[in-house]
């Protein structure tokens, strides 16, 4: 819902941090691979309730999936025969996706250990991110196909909805800051990225249409 202010306002501060890192050891596909294994880690250590660690590793996470791009476009724009975001984007989102199931069942398993939470709020979460992934996902694919594909300067084309990036990642630190409701957290964030998803099905389907 916020992410297109967000992009907007931190696209500076982000080239900056991006020309700060522009060494030919530092990759944006060796970011996206450190950004996986810190979310990766925040999964684990939030299943072993170790909160604030699985906090820090998130937040570290984040970051990291926000540098990438930045710096793949700065070396693009400096290099054309570099090639273009295919192979990149593609890294990217997999990875995306990768984390946060991955985080969801963390601190299912985490909380569910600790407080006795159940576990059906986590699924329902699940449920809804894999009818939003494949809603954008597929409108992404065939609207690239069919010439109607929404250029914003990422990989793929999104479609805002209430529940984005950054709604994410404030909705995934919450749940390991107050732990101990993450269910029901996890309950009201599922409502809400259900609605999203009949938002995308909605707005993809009239586009295409």
């Amino acid at each position: 819902m916020i992410d297109r202010y967000l992009r907007k306002h931190l696209e500076r501060p982000l080239d900056r941090c991006a020309a700060a890192i522009d060494i030919p050891s530092i990759t944006p596909d060796r970011i996206t691979g450190a950004g996986l294994v810190l979310g990766l880690g925040s999964a684990v250590t939030a299943g072993l309730q170790w909160w604030w660690v699985a906090l820090a590793l998130w937040v570290l996470s984040r970051i990291a999936d926000g540098l990438d791009g930045p710096l793949a476009r700065r070396r693009r724009a400096r290099t054309p025969a570099a090639g273009d975001a295919g192979a990149g984007g593609f890294f990217d989102i997999t990875a995306d996706f990768i984390v946060y199931g991955s985080t969801v069942v963390g601190v299912a398993v985490g909380a569910t250990s600790a407080y006795g939470a159940p576990w059906w709020p986590f699924l329902l979460v699940l449920l809804a991110y894999y009818i939003n992934g494949t809603a954008f996902l597929a409108f992404s694919s065939i609207a690239e196909r069919s010439g109607r594909s929404l250029d914003d300067g990422r990989s793929l084309s999104f479609l805002g909805g209430l529940a984005e990036g950054a709604e994410t990642i404030v909705v995934h630190a919450l749940w390991l800051v107050f732990s101990v409701f993450a269910w029901q957290i996890a309950a009201i964030w599922a409502a809400v990225v259900a609605v999203s998803s009949v938002q995308r099905i909605i707005a993809g389907y009239r586009a295409l249409k």
